[in-house]
């Protein structure tokens, strides 16, 4: 018996590359469960991968604005292609922008403090930009994944790299979501052509590469296999608002028809505008030839022309122009379901804002501050994963580690003002030590370690001051000693 996956090929780009240019739908089929075998799972996961990446695309082409033209029937579409080109009304990439900019990591703590080890390896991998686009393939494709391995140039600080949907993948024991049985990574080498992969087990690590295949799956060539040193898939999803039976979904999921419904409004004002924004004049009884029989030559029309005719019974006259308000209406509806399906601020998307004082900003940014929190919260246990792999493969063993927590900035925007004096007074009624007021202000790790560096020399030379013995000066000849 075999499973059989159909699977939509889609223009996966890997490195600049297309990873599958078939354009219809392929049978692929994967062998009965041979857990050991490399091939098996090559084929699998290959599978699987490929099964994602028209989903994958249709996320990206909204986000970069390349939406699908609206419809129109088939014999206006040529006359009108140039306005439908003009349609695109982009607010898909707002909605995700507007949510990743304020996930911010800001250190991992152990204990009471934050760790400086799984610090320095975190900025030694740039992760303070990287995770950035790790949180913004999540937030538009559904995942991001994160790959740890280790440096031999420098073996206390493992190497850890953000990998694109359309080129990771993993998989799990089935009936243990939080177990990885398999993960891969797929590129194509732009220098040969061909189909590169990774494929980790917890027992081994393979290496292959194969033809780019034109339909079904790719034959496979083993160019190495050796000892997996983390005993463990290295792969780690970054899931966004992950679902118990789906996985991580997409923040445009849902969103993709108001888009589209905008995309034809406006397609509809630009032709309207066009053809009836502007008065149609119309006549009748003007006389189609003159007394001698010659054709009247047309009515020319503009601002600086007078049309005159001796035929009394001729009128002159136009129709009122079309009225474009109801369009902007009909687009202003649709950009509002967008901000409340995805509790993006409407000033966010309608560009405007007046008479608002700072609690009703506040307010209206409290569901975007509740999502980003929750986000937050799903990419905290595989961020921890991945900094506990990475804590092991640096050889830091300690038990500790298990008991990690994500350090994040607030997602909220306050005055500096409002933020210091919240956290001084969390101070002063020793509600907060001076490290987490510190963190609280908005201090990064790097900052707060070189404060307590700076606070511990100058309480040292304080110490060393107070703890000075006094020496008294003897009393010279003649005078008491109380009077030196």
């Amino acid at each position: 018996m075999t499973e059989s996956l159909a699977v939509a090929w889609g223009p996966l780009v890997a490195d600049g590359a297309p990873f599958a240019a078939a354009s219809t739908p392929a049978t692929l089929t994967v062998q009965p469960a041979r857990l050991d075998d490399p091939i098996w799972w090559l084929n699998r996961l290959f599978a699987a991968l490929a099964k994602k990446q028209r989903a994958l695309q249709i996320f990206e082409d909204y986000y970069c604005g390349d939406h699908p033209l609206p419809w129109l029937p088939a014999q206006a579409r040529s006359e009108f292609r140039r306005i439908l080109k003009m349609t695109r009304t982009n607010y898909m990439g707002l909605v995700i922008d507007s949510m990743v900019e304020r996930m911010n990591v800001e250190g991992f703590r152990v204990g009471a403090d934050a760790d400086k080890k799984l610090w320095q390896i975190w900025q030694y991998n740039n992760l303070d930009s990287s995770s950035d686009q790790a949180f913004l393939e999540a937030g538009k494709s559904g995942s991001a994944y994160a790959m740890v391995g280790p440096n031999p140039d420098r073996p206390e600080m493992p190497i850890i790299s953000i990998e694109h949907p359309s080129q990771a993948i993993v998989e799990h024991v089935p009936g243990n979501r939080r177990k990885r049985a398999a993960g891969m990574k797929v590129w194509v080498d732009e220098w040969t052509g061909r189909i590169e992969a990774e494929l980790q087990v917890p027992k081994f690590v393979v290496r292959a590469w194969a033809k780019a295949p034109t339909g079904g799956l790719p034959r496979w060539t083993i160019t190495g296999i050796e000892p997996n040193p983390a005993e463990e898939v290295t792969i780690v999803e970054l899931p966004n608002n992950p679902r118990l039976m789906l996985g991580g979904v997409s923040e445009l999921a849902d969103l993709l028809d108001p888009q589209d419904r905008i995309n034809k409004t406006v397609a509809d004002r630009l032709i309207t505008q066009d053809f009836g924004a502007f008065p149609q004049k119309w006549a009748s009884g003007y006389p189609e030839e003159d007394d001698q029989g010659n054709p009247t030559p047309g009515i020319d029309i503009g601002r600086n022309r007078l049309v005159t005719t001796d035929v009394v019974e001729a009128k002159f006259g136009q129709w009122d122009a079309a009225p474009l308000d109801p369009y902007s209406m009909a687009k202003r509806e649709d950009v509002k379901d967008i901000a409340s399906r995805s509790r993006t601020p409407a000033q966010y998307l309608l560009g405007e804002m007046s008479n608002v004082n700072g609690e009703t900003l506040k307010a209206s940014e409290s569901g975007l501050i509740s999502k980003v929190r929750q986000r937050m919260r799903g990419h905290d246990g595989p961020l921890e994963d991945v900094m506990n792999i990475a804590a092991r493969l640096g050889g830091l063993t300690s038990e500790s580690y298990i008991a990690m927590e994500t350090i994040w900035r607030s997602p909220e925007y306050r005055t500096e003002g409002e933020v210091t004096d919240a956290a001084i007074k969390r101070l002063n009624s020793g509600i907060a030590s001076l490290r987490q007021s510190r963190e609280d202000v908005g201090y990064t790790q790097t900052q707060i370690e070189r404060m307590e560096d700076e606070d511990a020399e100058r309480d040292a030379a304080v110490f060393e001051r107070i703890s000075r013995p006094v020496v008294t000066p003897a009393p010279t000849d003649g005078a008491p000693a109380d009077e030196l």
